[in-house]
């Protein structure tokens, strides 16, 4: 049998089958591996080891772009509150080239001590930021900057200034760590004050440097609005240096005092001041203005007081317009050294007598047993109508955080003790904010303005909501009986010789803490008063909490020549002219 030889043919066609085999081998082996990179690639997208997810993190990174917070302004335009760009400095203990001499480093540059970096750093050196210090001053950023320590990075953040001090922080307030409002305006208006940070999104590359910008990938920053506040801080300053010298003067527990524009209802000053006494059961504490003097609560919107005779003119107004007695009528009242009683045997004194006493001079001469007649021929409730048409027992809307609505007696329990004790400005508490708004109805014509603690511009065209209680006729009769005050009443002491004013005083005694009646030898002293008496431009109330009796604690002597002060500098500052007739006494 002969053999069989393989021709060139058979070889060629067996050696191309041989390669196809090894080729479609490879295919299957290149593919296989490239579905097991892209398995491996998805599985590590979507379910990445923990180790693998710290090293690479996200591939898109973003950037914040700060914007300024809002100034706070007064209505004159001077800064109250401002911010500023500073730096953080902070720390990555995983790009740190030495661990064990960065703090020495560190320390070198910015005058610290080392320990206390290391503190910070080696109980977190598995994390990617640590902050060393959360502001530098201007000299150490510079350090930092020169020094390029790897893993040493400055971070710009906000500061916010307050350059007037402790002048108007009750008001203003003051922002936290966030650089959001804590208290006062900085809270009540943070939306406003509030900046929108800006935002740059990008995708990166395993060395974190930009591939990619989307064109919606930028959102710019938007500074917060400017607030201008109705305070002026001259006048602010001219009452602030005024209560605390009252308040040392007569060794007193506290001092507030509101100045008020008339014509637009802006609270041009507003001072609350406390005087801790060693040896003093004191009756107000304020924890948290010893820790900030912004974190303390305004008194002159949260505590309210008694304001005894500076009370009676609301009532007298009310009850002339009712008709219930006319100003020239003759009142029984008692003679010296003699006790009123009321119809239900209420004893009534007075601290000088005048028997006999029209209702012009009840007024004037500031006599208890008057107002408590009147109060009997008027029913209860008038007389809670009388209260609460000036807007006491409601908070006046300020907007300030804390304010309250003092204190009125409720209708069930109203009795004929409170019917005759609220013409003298006892059994009810007001705030020294509702006492000027209340009393600006006799600087005006009868009508209550809006209290406002932001300043009035005149591109403002909200609808102004002014509120009638008293006709114009009834507000200058009672105006014009406290300008006789001044010169025939309690308010001798606190005469100008610029202004004509017209005032009231009052001396309250001070309510026990236990709410247990009163003490018989501690006192709140205020005194209320405007001026000019023809075109009344301003409005101011003066309290001075718990006076050292053994000093003095009348109303007329000590608040009196306070307001007077206020009132002399205030208009003298805002240009208005003397009354001629004052200037040639």
């Amino acid at each position: 049998m002969a053999n069989s030889q393989s021709t060139p043919d058979d070889l060629f066609g067996t050696q191309a089958q041989r390669i196809s085999a090894w080729g479609r081998v490879f295919v299957i082996v290149i593919v296989a591996a490239m579905v097991l990179q892209l398995v491996r690639v998805a599985q590590l997208k979507v379910s990445p080891e923990p180790r693998l997810l710290e090293t690479v993190g996200s591939p898109v990174s973003s950037r914040t772009e700060l914007a300024r917070r809002g100034d706070v302004l007064d209505q004159r335009g001077r800064v109250a509150a401002t911010s500023s760009l500073g730096y953080r400095l902070f720390v990555d203990p995983q790009e740190v080239r030495d661990l064990s001499t960065i703090a020495v480093d560190l320390a070198h540059l910015l005058r610290i001590d080392p320990v206390e970096i290391d503190k910070e750093i080696l109980p977190r050196r598995d994390r990617r930021y640590v902050v060393i210090e959360h502001l530098l001053e201007d000299w150490q950023v510079d350090a930092i900057r020169a020094a390029r320590l790897r893993g040493v990075g400055l971070e710009p953040r906000l500061v916010r200034h307050y350059p007037q001090g402790e002048l108007a922080a009750s008001i203003v307030g003051m922002v936290g760590f966030e650089h959001t409002g804590l208290g006062g305006v900085e809270h009540r208006h943070n939306t406003r004050l509030a900046p929108e940070a800006g935002r740059l999104t990008y995708l990166r590359d395993a060395r974190r440097q930009a591939l990619w910008i989307e064109p919606t990938g930028y959102r710019p920053a938007l500074a917060g609005e400017d607030l201008h506040l109705s305070i002026d801080l001259v006048v602010q300053e001219i009452v602030s240096r005024r209560i605390n010298t009252v308040v040392q003067e007569y060794n007193a527990g506290g001092g507030r005092a509101v100045v008020m524009d008339v014509r637009t209802g802006e609270i041009l000053a507003m001072v609350d001041v406390l005087n801790p006494r060693e040896g003093w059961d004191e009756h107000t504490e304020d924890p948290n203005r010893k820790i900030h003097p912004a974190l303390g609560r305004n008194r002159c919107v949260t505590d309210p007081y008694e304001p005894g005779s500076t009370f009676k003119p609301f009532i007298w107004a009310v009850a002339t317009e009712l008709g219930r007695v006319q100003p020239n009528e003759v009142l029984k009242t008692p003679p010296p050294g003699v006790v009123f009683r009321t119809s239900r045997g209420r004893s009534i004194r007075d601290a000088f007598n005048f028997a006999d006493a029209t209702w012009l001079e009840t007024l004037i001469k500031s006599l208890n047993s008057g107002m408590a007649i009147v109060a009997e021929r008027m029913t209860e409730r008038e007389m809670r109508e009388a209260v609460t048409r000036f807007g006491f027992g409601a908070a006046t809307r300020s907007g300030l955080p804390g304010e309250t609505g003092g204190i009125v007696t409720r209708p069930g329990d109203w009795t004929h003790y409170t019917q005759t004790s609220v013409p003298m400005g006892h059994e009810i508490a007001v705030t020294p904010l509702q006492m000027v708004r209340a009393f600006s109805a006799f600087a005006r014509d009868g009508t209550l303005p809006p209290v406002r603690t932001t300043a009035v511009r005149r591109s403002d065209t909200s609808v102004e909501v002014i509120e009638r209680v008293l006709p114009e006729s009834i507000a200058l009769l009672t105006r014009r009986a406290m300008r006789d005050v001044m010169t025939e009443g309690t308010g001798r002491r606190a005469q100008s010789e610029l202004y004509e004013l017209f005032a009231k005083s009052g001396t309250a005694q001070l309510p026990r803490r236990d709410g247990r009646g009163y003490h018989q030898d501690r006192y709140v002293a205020s005194f209320i008063g405007g001026a000019p008496f023809s075109e009344p431009r301003i409005v101011v109330v003066c309290v001075v909490d718990d006076p050292d009796k053994s000093i003095g604690h009348f109303g007329g002597a000590i608040a009196g020549p306070v307001v007077r002060d206020i009132i002399d500098e205030t208009l003298t500052y805002l240009g208005v002219q003397p009354c001629a007739a004052n200037m040639q006494q």
